[in-house]
């Protein structure tokens, strides 16, 4: 059911209450008060339809109406907080930015941090209005919404200086800072980690001018989550940086072309412990010796994913089998040296895993997929552009606990081999994106027989 709809039903609720409260009170026109008067009085024009007591389905309607029996119009509907909470949750963050200009009334309603809770701003600066007024007002509108995260667009040192000087907030509140496509230099990112002492969460991504040295000198160590990616300056030396000044960290994501095995035998012993999510993208040059270093590095993993590392074998995905038996996602998509061994290995050891991602493994044939079909704690499973065939599919067809299935892209899939998903009672969502043989028809088929699943065209 779309929001719009749901937001239609809820006002319908509310006016309908109000229709049923009028009746209650009004009497066909005459009041309660007025009621009671003549009955009390004994009044010769009191009738017993004024003194029939309401049906008890309708009062108990009135009592449970979240508070909005007091109601008697439309407006004062609108003007109702209870109604206005309930309300304000079908509309997407977005829409609810909206919705704050209507009038001052729910704008003031609409600034609680309530309604703002996993929602980043951002903030772009390269159409940054240069007047401080309207500078202010805004970063105003940031503190009363309670926002502790921000999004950094196209920004400079100087830009970061403004940000961190005008916005009290910044200091104490602040989490997460995310900071994208920017010309910061080392000297920024440290004024931004002196500034902001509270930043657990870290992202950088474009930010072609910062370089392991910056890091060095402005990493506080109490991030838990660093995201690096499209950063030119990011090398083995980098890693090392990260690996000797964050003690606690959990989550690593990196995305650079230049790191090579051996970095990933620079995580402290205390990170082996702490670290359990890495995500390696693109990294062109690790091969099965960095995952030599990973495994013994890093035991306690539970998410891996080494998509893109196109130099990793299956030899290389024999040893995270073997050895990371805690893991409970796994993504060696656009890896085009893995083939159907690499399966039987994941197959075989990796018991708890819970989501599988092989898109563009191009060497992933039918067989690999009857070895993978054997996984019965496997929920998702992503397959996108595979050579899979329906012979593979048919494996699929036994597999009770998958909630999500991707076969985006799947070529030699036949509609017939998608009719028969409709015994995965459970499926939850099913992506059929530039696949051939999925139809119209065929995802109408799917739509009536899976009714819990979303089937993706």
């Amino acid at each position: 059911m779309s929001t719009i709809r749901k937001a239609y039903m809820e006002i319908s609720n509310g006016i309908r209450g109000l229709r049923l409260h009028r009746e209650q009170n009004h009497n066909g026109g005459i009041s309660v008060k007025e009621t009671l008067h003549k009955a009390t009085n004994g009044s010769p024009n009191s009738s017993s339809k004024l003194l029939r007591s309401p049906k008890p389905g309708i009062v108990k309607r009135l009592r449970n109406m979240n508070g909005r029996v007091g109601l008697d119009n439309v407006r004062d509907l609108f003007n109702d907080e209870q109604f206005l909470t309930k309300f304000f949750f079908y509309f997407s963050a977005e829409e609810r930015g909206t919705l704050a200009q209507v009038c001052k009334k729910w704008k003031s309603f609409l600034y609680q941090s309530k309604f703002w809770v996993d929602v980043t701003p951002i903030i772009s600066f390269r159409n940054w209005d240069k007047d401080p007024i309207v500078r202010r007002k805004f970063y105003e509108s940031l503190q009363y919404r309670g926002f502790d995260s921000i999004c950094l667009q196209l920004a400079t040192d100087d830009d970061l200086l403004d940000f961190v000087s005008h916005f009290p907030p910044s200091k104490k509140n602040l989490r997460s800072v995310s900071i994208r496509c920017s010309n910061i230099t080392d000297v920024g990112l440290e004024t931004l980690f002196k500034k902001m002492p509270c930043i657990y969460r870290l992202e950088l991504s474009g930010c072609n001018e910062i370089t392991e040295t910056g890091l060095w000198t402005s990493l506080n160590a109490k991030i838990v989550s660093l995201s690096i990616s499209d950063c030119i300056n990011v090398a083995d030396d980098t890693v090392g940086a990260i690996s000797q000044l964050l003690p606690s960290l959990y989550e690593l994501n990196l995305q650079a072309y230049h790191v090579t095995d051996a970095a990933l035998a620079f995580f402290s012993a205390k990170q082996s412990y702490t670290l359990g999510v890495l995500r390696l993208k693109s990294c062109w040059e690790i091969t099965n010796h960095g995952v030599v270093n990973i495994v013994h590095s890093l035991p306690n993993l539970t998410v891996l994913s080494l998509s893109g590392c196109s130099k990793i074998t299956d030899d290389g995905v024999e040893l995270i089998a073997e050895n990371l038996r805690k893991l409970r996602i796994l993504d060696i998509s656009w890896c085009p040296r893995i083939t159907d061994s690499s399966l039987e290995y994941i197959a075989c050891d990796l018991g708890q895993l819970e989501e599988l991602v092989l898109d563009r493994c191009n060497h992933i044939t039918d067989i690999g997929i009857g070895y993978i079909s054997t996984m019965t704690s496997l929920q998702r499973l992503y397959l996108r552009w595979s050579q899979i065939r329906d012979f593979g599919l048919q494996h699929l067809y036994s597999m009770r606990s998958l909630v999500i299935l991707s076969l985006a892209g799947c070529v030699h899939i036949t509609p017939n081999g998608l009719y028969g998903l409709t015994r995965l009672y459970q499926l939850q969502e099913l992506e059929l994106t530039n696949t051939p043989s999925a139809t119209k028809g065929v995802g109408h088929f799917l739509r009536e027989n899976l009714p819990r699943c979303i089937v993706l065209e």
